[in-house]
């Protein structure tokens, strides 16, 4: 996809950002009215960038850090001319007035400045293309991205105070000349090109044009006038007002979006969805991509509100659905989700993933003949391959529904199919253990939680089979990591930790554990024995 678009939607340095993440080789070009500057990227990192009709700023470097003098130059430029073929930077170098170590230093400078500059560019457009390389250069950088968006931050820090002077730029002003004459103020080079555009007819976006300057450069020269007050607002040339959003910058945002989505920038593709859908609120798509978002972010409420936007705006396609149904079963408003996974289901029959989806929410209901069907059907539909979350639950379907011979055989499968998934190797492991298999149903369980530490029920599964077989110590490490993991794991952990504690003599922390448990059930009869008994001993 090409990555294109308006700097008044994106800003570079989201671009660059997006450009950086995704590894990219090829040319940004970015042209605002009557400039155009472009970055080169080797994977991600910039190579090159340069600004065209732009006088060439590495003299100007070179004075200001102190290597060369205005005479040095001027003779270099001057011995340009003659040599056309030939660089400002190597006739110096030929002159011995600068080292080619100095040469490559105050060029990277040069190229750093450059994309500094068009940060600064908050109007025009870009565009990116692939596997362009800089032609005829001699010295190419290799320089992060994330380097310049810190620095390129701090200076839209000092943007943001011009805006305070300056908050939109069809704004005129006018110079108040008398003031000025009798002033002993110094204005900057910048300032000086300016005095004679600020005559009450032209707004900020005039003077840009016409000065060949950037947003940047103009901004801070206007925003010392005004402070000084040389300068006087006169008006603007248009009043806010909304304007009617174009398919082209409809499409902007969200090709901008998708582009963000498929980089895993999902902050930066919800805030250009957000966009297609301020620009266009019937927009069906923009929310089904702020769903899609918030389901990645695990933000399930707003996640069901932008989806039920999206089916609600015409959007009702089953990719709308079937993510509406996931919404609702995260949120455990199960009846909803099988509602919307129904209609999806009838909409595309041939769509496995709608089956599966279908079949956990009946699985979650309790309506195991139902999971089972839908699950199979999505077996036929998958062909082949089917994804670990079907053997999960098809696995879980049959153990429900009582029939352990299928469901150790299917547990079997899926476990040989993802030999690194830690909740079917799990899943395996249970199994075993109903069966009587207790040193395969450990040795399971350690693999898995090899893979998997992070996963709770591992610990408190290992730490079960450990006190089944009188292994106290080993089951107090397990349970104490499982619930270190997931402190609201269950009741049944701190029972038996509790009971663990009381056989070391421990009765305080026996009695703390039992009451932590009663927390979680308080309908825990075996808990309450405990405790009473513990208290007629005392």
């Amino acid at each position: 996809m090409a990555i294109k678009g308006s700097l008044k939607e994106a800003s570079l340095p989201d671009v660059l950002q997006l450009l950086a993440m995704g590894q990219k080789t090829g040319c940004l070009s970015i042209a605002d009215r009557s400039n155009f500057g472009y970055i080169y990227f080797e994977k991600g990192r910039i190579s090159y960038a340069s600004i065209v009709n732009r006088r060439d700023r590495l003299g100007d470097i070179l004075v200001k850090h102190g290597k060369i003098t205005e005479e040095q130059l001027d003779a270099a430029i001057h011995r340009q001319g003659k040599e056309r073929d030939k660089k400002l930077g190597q006739i110096l170098v030929s002159q011995q007035v600068i080292t080619q170590e100095d040469l490559e230093r105050y060029m990277r400078v040069q190229i750093e400045e450059s994309v500094y500059y068009l940060f600064t560019w908050t109007q025009g457009t870009f565009n990116f293309e692939a596997e362009v390389r800089p032609e005829q250069q001699d010295f190419l950088v290799s320089i992060n991205p994330e380097s310049l968006l810190l620095e390129g931050a701090r200076r839209v820090d000092e943007w943001s105070l011009i805006e305070k002077k300056i908050p939109s730029f069809d704004l005129i002003f006018v110079l108040d000349k008398d003031r000025l004459a009798i002033s002993e103020a110094k204005l900057t080079d910048a300032q000086q090109r300016l005095l004679p555009l600020l005559d009450g007819s032209r707004d900020v976006n005039q003077v840009i044009e016409d000065s060949g300057l950037g947003e940047f450069e103009i901004g801070k020269g206007l925003y010392g006038l005004i402070t000084a007050g040389f300068l006087h607002r006169a008006g603007r040339t248009t009043s806010p007002a909304d304007v009617q959003a174009t398919d082209a910058r409809v499409e902007e945002h969200r090709n901008l979006g998708i582009a963000f989505y498929r980089t895993g920038m999902l902050d930066e593709a919800a805030r250009e969805f957000r966009r297609v859908a301020e620009l266009r609120a019937s927009d069906p798509s923009a929310h089904f991509f702020l769903g899609l978002v918030a389901l990645r972010q695990a933000r399930w409420r707003e996640a069901m509100e932008a989806l039920r936007l999206a089916a609600e705006r015409g959007g009702s396609r089953p990719a709308v659905l079937h993510n509406l149904g996931l919404a609702y079963e995260q949120l455990g408003r199960l009846s909803e989700a099988e509602a919307a996974y129904a209609e999806a289901a009838a909409r595309a029959r041939t769509d496995a993933r709608i089956y599966l989806g279908w079949g956990i929410v009946a699985l979650k209901q309790g309506d195991f003949a139902s999971a089972a069907g839908r699950l199979d059907r999505a077996k036929e539909l998958f062909g082949e391959v089917q994804p670990a979350t079907w053997f999960w639950a098809r696995t879980l379907a049959a153990a429900s529904a009582g029939e352990f011979e299928l469901a150790e055989e299917l547990a079997e499968q899926g476990a040989e199919a993802y030999p690194s998934h830690a909740v079917l190797q799990n899943n395996l492991a249970v199994l075993k253990e109903l069966a009587g298999e207790l040193q395969l149903a450990e040795a399971l369980i350690r693999g898995a939680r090899k893979n998997e530490p992070s996963l709770p029920q591992l610990s408190k599964n290992l730490g079960d089979l450990a006190y089944r077989a009188s292994r106290y110590d080993e089951a107090w490490e397990a349970y104490h990591r499982a619930v270190e993991l997931a402190p609201e794991l269950g009741d049944d952990v701190y029972f038996k930790l509790g009971n663990i504690a009381y056989k070391r003599n421990e009765r305080e922390l026996a009695v703390q554990l039992w009451r932590r448990a009663l927390e979680l059930n308080p309908k825990h009869e075996l808990v309450k024995a405990n405790l009473d008994t513990l208290s007629a001993l005392s």
